[in-house]
């Protein structure tokens, strides 16, 4: 009777997962005895997981967690089936981008499931996990197990591709009776590195230890431990990946032949050489008059363009596998607008050290105020003393900028910028709740980060006092359609950014993958890596942007967001300095420009935004940024002709970083990429 009634319940959930969203009250609820997971990063609780499995065996999750005003709220319940793989998968509940309904079924050797994003169906003739696009942590914890069951500790996956688990580290956590061993594994297949993932001495999931982390709650204290020895582990590959890597010229080289864009002159130049010689840039000029060495490496850029190291002017660093992927497509300098400064210190190092091959990074410590949105890596100030003592100890560990963030107190925004500008640090950030754009220009912003804070000024004051949360992304979807682009607000925040040379760093991507995309779609951003990316991932960027509100359509977002292409078009017409980042993966930034031309920038002009703009942002234009003489030989030869078509950046061929060569089709192998981009 019982095994009928759970039965039952999974037809239910089939049932109510097929037609229409379920309400929070009938999400599964959790016994007692369920194992509860701690949703946590180094700003404190963010939510909840429980995992259990009923005494008919069906594996159920329930977990709700809020980051930032994003709310998650989902349930899942399966079963395995004979060959310990699961044989159905029901999720509902909801996520930022909507409904999380998605089903997975095993019938009559055919698989079959219908996500948020995708509907399909293969064979099934061997073991083979299917990757939920959602749900809660324990379908991750699912597959962990299976994975480190299976033969080799490798196993097929549904949709498509292969993971494999390998063993990096053990750590002892707990006290007394709870004191127990974990190992971490480091499962490849699924992204484009290897993603950490705890298990106990049974192999069953223990956790997750990354930017926001889900920890059993009896160890949620183990958080730091467990991040040092994780990070540890995954740093021991690194020094394999630089010494296979990188290339030391022993004498000169020379591009010979090359388009040549100019940084600081906004152009293009036909038929230049450039030499470089131990790390720098030696000679730049005419093909005709320019010679290479005798002695001289010659590379032929007949038919290639010569441009300096791009940035990414707001990557949040991921993992060290973050430099191969950037340096891949060019990137030689990112700003990194916010981390665990902990790790930023020791990749820093270990590069630094010619143990770690990343770009150039420019780092920002990031400051919030405490609250239920505080950000999820922040340094958090709970008085003006204590922000003050944290501007101080980024300067102390060298720094270069400060970004606050929504929950800081505005009060104290006008000491906390008078010092940071004191020791010559640039401040940038999202705007404190509660006050408008200009109100934190007015107090000495170097810089607004997002397009969103300058379009705020001019939407409705209500979405003040909560633009910490959601509203900073509703308010702008809702409102910003009907924005006069040439009325009061924006003609004053865009005067004054021009006029106090105020940078903005727009994110453009960010905000189109927001707004425009339906689930399904495939923003423009990553279109062009379809087919080179493992199938996880790239079935993850099918999804789609922020659920529509009931009283919207998606129409009133994507006119939204055509005016904010508009706003972009205006502060550069003005002369607002702008800086190219994406706030994403790093796949993003050549199309960021890609939008900067569509918003009226020439090639030429976009390029800028990603090389010497920046490079002057954070005070470097001297050594880098630009093809000139005397320069750090950061460079990259692309096949094409960006001039004409900004998306031929993609088409990285050789990479240089401070002198040394790196070939661009093995940094995509490095990076998980299987070939190049279209």
């Amino acid at each position: 009777m019982r095994a009928k009634v759970v039965l039952g319940c999974l037809a239910a959930l089939l049932s109510s997962a097929a037609f229409g969203q379920t309400p929070a009250a009938d999400l599964a609820a959790p016994p007692a005895g369920a194992t509860h997971f701690i949703i946590e990063s180094t700003a404190g609780k963010h939510g909840d997981s429980w995992a259990w499995v009923t005494s008919d065996g069906v594996r159920m999750a329930r977990e709700t967690w809020n980051l930032r005003g994003q709310v998650w709220d989902q349930d899942m319940a399966g079963r395995s089936g004979p060959d310990g793989m699961a044989a159905s998968m029901v999720i509902r509940g909801v996520t930022p981008q909507g409904d999380a309904a998605e089903t997975f079924t095993l019938s009559g050797g055919t698989a079959t499931w219908t996500s948020p994003i995708d509907a399909g169906h293969a064979a099934y003739a061997s073991p083979a996990f299917y990757i939920a696009q959602g749900g809660p942590i324990d379908t991750n914890g699912w597959f962990l197990e299976r994975l480190l069951a299976a033969p080799g500790k490798t196993l097929a996956l549904l949709p498509g591709g292969k993971a494999k688990a390998t063993r990096l580290t053990s750590v002892e956590v707990g006290e007394g009776v709870a004191k127990q061993t974990v190992t971490l594994w480091a499962v490849s297949g699924l992204s484009n590195s290897p993603i950490p993932i705890w298990a106990d001495a049974r192999d069953r999931f223990f956790g997750t230890t990354s930017v926001v982390a889900w920890l059993p709650e009896a160890y949620a204290g183990e958080l730091a431990k467990l991040e040092a020895a994780q990070a540890a582990a995954m740093a021991a590959e690194a020094p394999r990946l630089f010494k296979s890597l990188v290339k030391v010229p022993t004498g000169p080289v020379a591009f010979t032949h090359v388009r040549m864009f100019d940084a600081e002159g906004r152009r293009f130049l036909a038929d230049r050489t450039v030499v470089v010689d131990k790390g720098l840039i030696v000679a730049v000029g005419a093909a005709s008059s320019v010679k290479p060495p005798p002695d001289a490496q010659v590379i032929d850029g007949r038919g290639k363009t010569l441009v300096p190291g791009l940035w990414d002017c707001h990557m949040h660093v991921g993992d060290d596998y973050t430099g191969p992927l950037e340096l891949s497509l060019g990137v030689t300098s990112v700003r990194d607008p916010g981390n665990n400064d902990l790790l930023t210190l020791d990749r820093r190092a270990r590069a630094a050290a010619g143990k770690l091959l990343f770009p150039h990074v420019y780092p920002s410590s990031l400051i919030d105020g405490k609250g239920p949105y505080t950000a999820q890596v922040a340094n958090v100030a709970t008085s003006q003393a204590e922000a003050i003592a944290l501007i101080d100890r980024a300067k102390a560990n060298s720094f270069t900028g400060i970004k606050f963030y929504g929950t800081f107190n505005p009060a104290w925004l006008p000491a906390a910028i008078a010092e940071a500008h004191r020791l010559g640090l640039h401040v940038h950030g999202h705007i404190p709740a509660g006050i408008r754009t200009m109100e934190a220009i007015d107090d000495g912003y170097d810089e607004v980060t997002h397009i969103n804070w300058v379009m705020m000024q001019a939407l409705p004051a209500s979405l003040l006092p909560v633009s910490n949360g959601i509203a900073r992304f509703e308010g702008p979807g809702r409102y910003a359609k009907d924005v006069d682009l040439d009325g009061p607000a924006i003609r004053q925040i865009v005067g004054t950014m021009a006029r106090k040379h105020v940078y903005s760093d727009p994110t453009m991507v960010a905000f189109e993958s927001l707004y425009v995309p339906e689930n399904g779609d495939m923003s423009p951003s990553y279109a062009p890596f379809i087919g080179i990316l493992p199938p996880a991932i790239e079935r993850g960027f099918r999804a789609g942007g922020f659920a529509v509100p009931k009283d919207l359509t998606r129409a009133d977002y994507r006119a939204s967001w055509a005016k904010m292409v508009g706003l972009l078009g205006k502060m550069h017409q003005a002369g607002v300095p702008i800086v190219a980042g994406t706030d994403g993966s790093g796949l993003e930034l050549v199309h960021e420009l890609e939008i900067y031309v569509q918003a009226g920038f020439t090639p030429a002009e976009a390029l800028a935004a990603a090389t010497i703009a920046p490079a002057t942002l954070v005070g470097q234009e001297t050594h880098t940024g630009s093809i000139k003489v005397g320069k750090t030989a950061d460079l990259v030869l692309v096949e094409g002709d960006p001039s004409a078509r900004i998306g031929d950046l993609r088409q990285t061929r050789v990479v240089m970083l401070d002198g040394k060569l790196l070939d661009a089709d093995a940094l995509r192998t490095a990076a998980g990429f299987s070939g190049r981009p279209r």
